[in-house]
C-alpha cells in the first residue's frame, strides 16, 4: 500500500533582519507600531512575480495562523478575479478563540498543532501551503 504524505510548503516575504510582512500595504498590520508594511512590493522583479504565480497555482490547501487569517479573510472574497484558488481551499486556520468563520471551507484548530499537521498530513489532498503566519510557522519548526 502507497504511503500518503503531503508536502507542507511555507512562503514568506522575510526581510534579512527578521522581518515577515506581506507586500499589502502600510495599513496592513500596524502590530506594535510597525509602520513599514508593504515594503516587499517595490523590490518585486520578474523572478520572484513568476515564482509567485507559480505557486499561488497549484493545488493546495492552506495551514494559517490566526492573525493572517484575519487579515485574508475580509480581503480574499472580495478579489476572486486575483486569486480564485484561495477561495476553495481549505484553510486550516490555528486559533485558540476561532471556531467558525464565513469564509469556507474553513477548519479551525486548536491545542497541539504540530501534531494535528501530523494527522492532515498522512491524508489525502493536495499540498498544505502556509502563508505568513510566522507564529505558525515558528511553531511547526520547533515540532
Amino acid at each position: 500500500m502507497k504511503s500518503i504524505m503531503r508536502k507542507v510548503n511555507v512562503l514568506e516575504f522575510v526581510s534579512l533582519d527578521g522581518v515577515i510582512q506581506a507586500p499589502g500595504g502600510p495599513e496592513e498590520d500596524t502590530r506594535g507600531g510597525f509602520a513599514h508594511g508593504g515594503w516587499t512590493g517595490p523590490h518585486s522583479d520578474p523572478v520572484s512575480s513568476t515564482t509567485m504565480k507559480k505557486q499561488m497555482n497549484l493545488p493546495f490547501d492552506l495551514w494559517l495562523g490566526r492573525k493572517t487569517f484575519d487579515i485574508w479573510a475580509p480581503f480574499w472574497p472580495r478579489h476572486n478575479d486575483i486569486w480564485p484558488a484561495v477561495n476553495t481551499a481549505t484553510k486550516y486556520v490555528a486559533s485558540n478563540t476561532m471556531t467558525s468563520h464565513e469564509w469556507q471551507p474553513s477548519v479551525f484548530l486548536n491545542g497541539d498543532i504540530a501534531e494535528k499537521i501530523a494527522k492532515i498530513k498522512q491524508q489525502e489532498g493536495p499540498d498544505l501551503h502556509v502563508d505568513g503566519s510566522a507564529n505558525l510557522v515558528q511553531t511547526l519548526m520547533k515540532a
